[in-house]
């Protein structure tokens, strides 16, 4: 009888889609670096657009990178992950993105994913600018991370023309509920915690660390509160980590 960590392999190895993940290794990133198939696709996939460009500032090894890794509770897929890449993409180690996401990245654009960051399923992320995001940040589901609103906005009394696009930069060690949306210009400090259905907007580096806030916009809500990452972090580093 197969081990429980075996059994787990042989799933993530049976739900990988290899034609995707040898497609776009080969096509995305040096032979050195894409014959050890850093980057896995699972699950059904639509490559939009790969003219961008992808680097891993880590150390390499296989399925470091998960699209549509299957690590949630949920097990089942709607099938419609859709990655367009016209920009840069850097990865900062192990990543791992939920089922069903949209990942878009504009030309011109800079998208960055600190290690052992994650973001759930059915969430999108959508860089047309800069969006930074450091090291063990956790986005619950159907979460969105937009750096721009998409249509330009003016004061009709001075005709002023509101920025279209901004920046987005997530600390380290932040946890942030389901259903999160962050916007352009939003900045977080280091061991933030945002709820779930909240809208940030704004640089909440004042608010300092271990907060949490909350509400539409986003507000303080609490103080001198963190996820246990001591207790945490060993656990989800064995949990999102694939070892073949």
């Amino acid at each position: 009888m197969l081990g429980l960590g075996l059994k787990r392999r042989w799933k993530l190895y049976m739900g990988v889609n290899w034609v995707k993940t040898i497609y776009f290794n080969f096509k995305m990133l040096p032979f050195k670096t894409a014959k050890k198939l850093p980057v896995f696709f699972y699950g059904n996939v639509k490559f939009t657009s790969l003219l961008g460009s992808v680097e891993i500032d880590a150390e390499i090894k296989p399925a470091m990178i998960g699209f549509g890794q299957p690590y949630e509770m949920t097990t089942r897929s709607m099938g419609i992950a859709e990655i367009f890449l016209e920009g840069k993409v850097r990865f900062n180690g192990n990543v791992c993105l939920g089922k069903d996401m949209f990942f878009y990245t504009a030309k011109n654009a800079l998208l960055e994913i600190g290690h052992m960051s994650t973001i759930a399923s059915s969430s999108k992320i959508i860089c047309t600018n800069k969006i930074i995001i450091m090291e063990w940040v956790q986005i619950g589901s159907e979460s969105q991370i937009i750096d721009t609103n998409f249509h330009s906005m003016k004061n009709t009394l001075t005709q002023e023309v509101y920025p279209k696009t901004g920046e987005i930069k997530l600390g380290s060690y932040n946890y942030m509920g389901n259903r999160v949306s962050i916007m352009q210009n939003t900045i977080t400090p280091n061991y933030f915690t945002v709820a779930s259905n909240s809208l940030c907007n704004k640089d909440y580096t004042t608010l300092g660390s271990n907060t949490m806030v909350g509400g539409y916009p986003a507000k303080l809500i609490k103080e001198n509160i963190s996820r246990d990452w001591e207790d945490e972090c060993e656990r989800l580093e064995q949990h999102l980590t694939v070892k073949l």
